[in-house]
């Protein structure tokens, strides 16, 4: 007898794949029909972690006996990047999810602020609410209080919620588990920023591997090596997280340079004052987007990082 049924893919292995059908976390493995991969267009990935698919099960379904997605259904909303190497690839991190919670460090690896807008503005793009969470602020809050300051102005600014956070002594992980509750949450950032230990420190149930910092540079080794989703804190008011590979690039996905300053939120504010419209808000006489910087009320390092972004575009095209 065959089973027939909807469910969420909770993990993601390359061609293998864990499916549940939630809020209840009965996992079961699913390989994928084969003519669906066609269906994925520029995408590496037809499936990805949160994705809604359609399956078909045997009664005794096993890893040696597995479930056949056959149907990927609609998505609500995603977070996908491009390849910042010769490939240009494109590569959906998770589907469906109700919000991404962009994790950073100050230090140890030093955060890089062109990266972290580019995952707001794909986060913009495709309608996924999105918070940064500053971690590690044990390490630094000492010797680096006002660049944390500074830090939370340019973003709470832009309109983002910031919560800072340490895995370590559980500053800010209450604050977090409330904001994840009850919600399909994406945990995504540069490698070593400590995702895996935050996911520990919001359920220590959980056993994400965690990696340890490369002393030559500072930066984080790869420890995920893949996409999955954690059910955490329980049954009432469960926290489903989904803990990515980290990121050491982060390209922009069907954007054109026209568009890209309708996803910065604070310059959204002010575009509509330009003298011109269109207004690249680079050269133009009478940008209101121009002199919002100048007068502080929009951060230069996030002009910057638009600027950065109108140079990709022309890179690569």
């Amino acid at each position: 007898m065959t089973i027939k049924g909807e469910a969420t893919v909770v993990r993601n292995t390359g061609s293998h794949y864990l499916l549940s059908c939630l809020p209840s976390w009965d996992l079961f493995p699913a390989v994928l029909r084969g003519k669906i991969r066609l269906k994925g267009g520029s995408s590496t990935n037809p499936v990805a972690v949160g994705d809604h698919v359609r399956f078909e099960a045997p009664e005794d379904v096993s890893a040696e006996n597995p479930a056949t997605i056959t149907e990927v259904l609609d998505r609500s909303n995603y977070v996908i990047r491009k390849s910042t190497n010769l490939s240009r690839q494109a590569h959906v991190i998770a589907a469906n999810v109700d919000q991404a919670c962009i994790i950073v460090s100050l230090c140890f690896p030093e955060i890089k602020l062109p990266f972290l807008d580019r995952i707001l503005v794909t986060c913009e793009v495709y309608n996924v609410p999105a918070v940064i969470v500053l971690n590690k602020v044990d390490m630094y809050r000492e010797f680096a209080a006002e660049n944390i300051e500074a830090f939370r102005s340019i973003y709470e600014g832009a309109g983002y919620r910031v919560i800072e956070t340490s895995a370590k002594t559980g500053e800010g992980v209450d604050e977090l588990r409330d904001a994840c509750r009850g919600k399909v949450t994406l945990f995504s950032g540069e490698s070593g920023v400590g995702k895996s230990s935050l996911i520990k420190a919001l359920d220590p149930s959980l056993d994400p591997k965690v990696g340890m910092i490369s002393e030559a540079h500072l930066q984080g080794k790869h420890t995920t090596t893949f996409y999955e989703m954690y059910k955490a804190c329980g049954d009432e008011d469960p926290v489903f997280l989904i803990d990515t590979p980290g990121l050491r690039g982060f390209g922009l996905v069907d954007l054109e340079k026209e568009e890209i300053a309708l996803y910065f939120p604070e310059m959204l504010k002010y575009a509509q004052d330009c003298r011109f419209a269109p207004c690249t808000h680079t050269h133009e006489p009478g940008c209101a987007v121009k002199q919002a910087v100048e007068e502080g009320l929009i951060s230069p390092e996030r002009y910057s990082s638009y600027l950065g972004m109108l140079e990709e575009d022309k890179k690569f095209r």
